[in-house]
Parts: C-alpha cells; structure tokens; sequence
C-alpha cells in the first residue's frame, strides 16, 4: 500500500490541478468504489454536484478533499492499487476506472479514480473542527507535520511496552510510516525490528524520528516508490525511490554499510528484511 511520500505526491498534484474548481458532475462506475459512503452511489454524486473543492489534505497515509461550502470532506482510500488520475476529457477510460468527477470550468480536464483490485474508493464524511474527516480523527499526526511532538512520541513509545516496527506501523502512534519506510528508516539506525520500545533512550528516539524524516523526504523527491504499475501520480507517473532503497526488497544482497548479505524475515503476514550484523537482534525475546 501506499505510504506517507506517495500519498504526498497525489495530494500535491491533487493541490494544482484539482483544488479551487467546482464540480459539475460525478460518475460512479463500480459501486464497490463508494461502498464505505454508507447512503449509496447516488448519494455520493447528488452530494458533490455543485461545491468547490478546497485544497487536499493529508495525514499520514490518509487523503481527502474538502468541500469548500460545506463541512464535509471527499476521504480517499487508495488501497491496494487505488490512482486518482487528471485526465483530458478526451483520454479513453481506463480499464478499470471506477468513479470520474468533472468540473465546471474550460480547462477540460476530469478528476478519475481508477483502482484495478476494488479495494480503495472514496466517501464523504463530516469534517472536525480540526479539518479532518470525522472516520480518521484518531490518527495521530505524521512525522513531517511541523506540529509533530517528538517528546510526546518518545514518551508514547516507552509507555507502549510493544517492539520497534509495531509501534512505528500503529497509526495511532505516528501515522505515515508503513512496512517499506520503517524497514529503512530501522536499517539506517542499525535497529532491529524486534527491539523493546521500553529500551528506547530520548536520543536514539530522536535519532530514529531523524531517519524517518530523511528517508521520506528523499522519496519525496524522488516522487514515491514504485514496484509496479499500480502506484502512480496524477499524471500516471510511477516513482522511482525503489532504485535506492537500502533494505527493503534486497534480500540476499549486501548490505551498503558492512556487506554482509541482507535477511528477510516473515513478520506479521509481511516481511523485514534488515542486515544481521548491523541491526543485531535484542538478546531477550521481547
């Protein structure tokens, strides 16, 4: 699935081709693609016609639109291989295009959401008084909000009593990091994913929320990380931070710090690869 720099890159395309235009009609081609908008298809499209989208928003991996004139918000659930997509109304359909949304304007592009598994889709929810769509209010901030609070991380992580990568993959801890830029970011910091969060001294906290800034940031630039045709951005780019990933995917391959051959370890119906010389595990069972 999609993380935290992927879902960035889709919402800053999102800001400059989408943001600020009203629409004027909606289409849903697959119900599956609305099912978690609980009042139906017709609903959905009766809803959106007429109000002007804000600017998307994002938290952690979590996408949504506001409705301008309204305090309700379009939430994005991307899924699997969910793409929201600006095309030239004059662009054939894709395949396995499931809703398009038109604008009232002359720039004679459309909005599409395309998603070949059905997995992803997108509802309309109430926002909060803090702009997010009521359904997601209790993800915690990510960590390149500038509100992030990495004491209150660090204290949250003590008090967890769980292991490193579980904690990083709670969204309800730190939102955005997922199974791929946890991998780095803990190959960065020599950490095994196994280690006690009840371990965790302030400074290796504060080194590891380092890491995870920087890794994000060059996938950032890099426009995501893509291993398949399925995560694009708007323009139907894949990224390509896969070409410098240091952990994740190479296992067997050396390690770019010791070259020692890199492990992969089934965890939690996903896997870890890690270097076993570098992120040595923690001597007591967790």
């Amino acid at each position: 699935m999609p993380e935290l720099p992927e879902v960035e890159v889709v919402r800053r395309g999102l800001e400059r081709w989408v943001a600020h235009r009203t629409v004027a009609d909606a289409e849903v081609l697959h119900p599956r693609a609305v099912r978690r908008h609980l009042a139906g298809a017709d609903d959905f499209v009766h809803r959106l016609k007429g109000h002007r989208v804000g600017t998307p928003s994002r938290r952690g991996k979590y996408l949504w639109l506001p409705l301008e004139d309204t305090d309700q918000s379009i939430l994005a659930h991307l899924g699997m291989s969910g793409q929201l997509l600006v095309q030239p109304h004059t662009a054939p359909d894709e395949k396995h295009l499931r809703i398009r949304m038109r604008f009232a304007d002359d720039l004679e592009t459309e909005l599409r959401f395309v998603d070949q598994r059905t997995f992803g889709g997108l509802s309309l929810h109430d926002t909060t008084s803090d702009g997010l769509p009521d359904v997601i209010a209790h993800i915690a901030r990510d960590p390149l909000d500038p509100l992030f609070d990495d004491e209150a991380f660090h204290q949250a992580l003590r008090r967890k009593r769980t292991t490193i990568k579980r904690a990083l993959l709670d969204q309800s801890l730190i939102s955005g990091v997922g199974n791929i830029y946890a991998d780095e970011a803990l190959w960065r910091t020599r950490l095994h994913y196994d280690r006690p969060t009840a371990t965790f001294t302030r400074p290796r906290t504060h080194q590891l929320l380092g890491h995870i800034r920087d890794v994000m940031n060059a996938a950032l630039a890099a426009g995501g990380t893509s291993f398949d045709s399925l995560y694009v951005n708007i323009n139907g780019e894949s990224g390509y931070f896969d070409r410098s990933l240091d952990a994740y995917g190479r296992e067997g391959l050396p390690c770019k710090r010791c070259g020692t051959p890199m492990r992969r370890r089934p965890w939690m119906n996903r896997s870890s690869y890690y270097c076993p010389k570098c992120q040595r595990p923690p001597r007591v069972a967790p």
